[in-house]
């Protein structure tokens, strides 16, 4: 019976310092408002991973660059300041995993359909094995949408950006593309980028409009370009050592509470892009043209050579891969199962 009630003592006593432990934290960065579609999945992130854990492990979200821009957040991830982040894709090409400037390529995705099966299959788990040599494990790709263009100046042809200013992401793909619009680019970090459109620093940018109306750059910006020229998304990645170091079971919740944030995330997207145009057009401050199907095909014409200029960079097995993913989807949506199915 003593040996017995001993047992019970330790386990009691092993519940209680599990009870007592201090949590396991998880500083979570990110440079955009908390109502944006990363900002929300960031929160549900956070739900879910201290429902999951059962308080085990606590989420700490800091949104609007409170701890780091974006040209320092990565560094900060690597040195463990932070243990999670969800960089836009253009970061990753600076640091050395250049494939990930694939993302950058204009009119490469078609669709959301050829974008998220580029990222939900073999072009995503060769682009997040690519991180693991810098320290970083990539968790999911989360989506923001596809680009328009912004400026105090009407966009309706190539010839219509010849000497604007346009600031860009750290990435030398944006950096040809605008080249290729006759513009200027100009990098510069994304909390910077409002008040140097409202002093005239840069002309204008390009941006899903959820940023655009969140940032509030329908202030100081007249005029929008729905293009869908390029697509903005981010990886959640997180420190490898870190996460390497996670018990199995927190590791296990952990990415089963992100595979639940990824669903929602990508789910609001579009519709907060959606939202977000209603809202600019509702503010009347910035007039928007729709690029018709003509304009669109002489615009993806014209930066159709960026990629060839980054065919050795970026690798053309993977541009390949991707050009592959968009001819399967668009061969289905022209052939869905049974359509042409002989009647018996």
């Amino acid at each position: 019976m003593k040996s017995l009630s001993a047992l019970c003592s330790a386990v009691l006593l092993s519940l209680s310092l599990a009870a007592s432990a201090d949590p396991i934290i998880i500083k979570f960065s990110h440079v955009v408002a908390p109502d944006t579609p990363k900002g929300r999945a960031a929160e549900k992130f956070k739900q879910l991973a201290e429902e999951k854990t059962h308080g085990r492990v606590k989420v700490e979200v800091y949104p609007n660059s409170q701890l780091y821009k974006d040209r320092e957040e990565l560094e900060a991830l690597q040195l463990g300041s932070v243990q999670m982040l969800a960089p836009s894709l253009s970061k990753f090409g600076p640091m050395g995993a250049r494939e990930f400037e694939v993302f950058d390529l204009p009119y490469i995705f078609p669709n959301s359909t050829v974008l998220h099966r580029v990222m939900d299959g073999v072009v995503g788990n060769k682009l997040f094995a690519k991180l693991d040599s810098k320290g970083v494990t990539g968790l999911a790709f989360w989506d923001n949408g596809f680009k328009q263009m912004s400026s105090n100046r009407p966009m309706h042809t190539m010839a219509d950006f010849k000497g604007l200013k346009m600031r860009i992401q750290s990435s030398k793909v944006l950096d040809a593309e605008m080249k290729a619009f006759g513009a200027v680019p100009q990098v510069m970090a994304f909390s910077e980028v409002y008040s140097a459109l409202q002093q005239g620093v840069v002309d204008g940018t390009e941006n899903p409009v959820s940023n655009f109306y969140t940032q509030k750059m329908n202030e100081v910006q007249k005029n929008m370009t729905i293009s869908n020229h390029g697509y903005l998304g981010y990886a959640v990645v997180t420190n490898k050592q870190f996460w390497d170091g996670l018990p199995a079971d927190i590791r296990s919740e952990l990415t089963a509470a992100m595979k639940e944030a990824t669903e929602f995330e990508r789910d609001i997207a579009q519709k907060d892009n959606d939202d977000a145009l209603e809202k600019v057009r509702a503010a009347k401050t910035t007039e928007i043209y729709v690029l018709p199907d003509s304009e669109r095909e002489a615009w993806r014409k014209a930066l159709l050579p960026v990629h060839a200029q980054f065919a050795d960079v970026i690798g053309k097995d993977l541009i390949q891969d991707v050009y592959d993913v968009a001819a399967q989807v668009e061969k289905e949506q022209q052939h869905p199962a049974g359509k042409n199915k002989k009647k018996k």
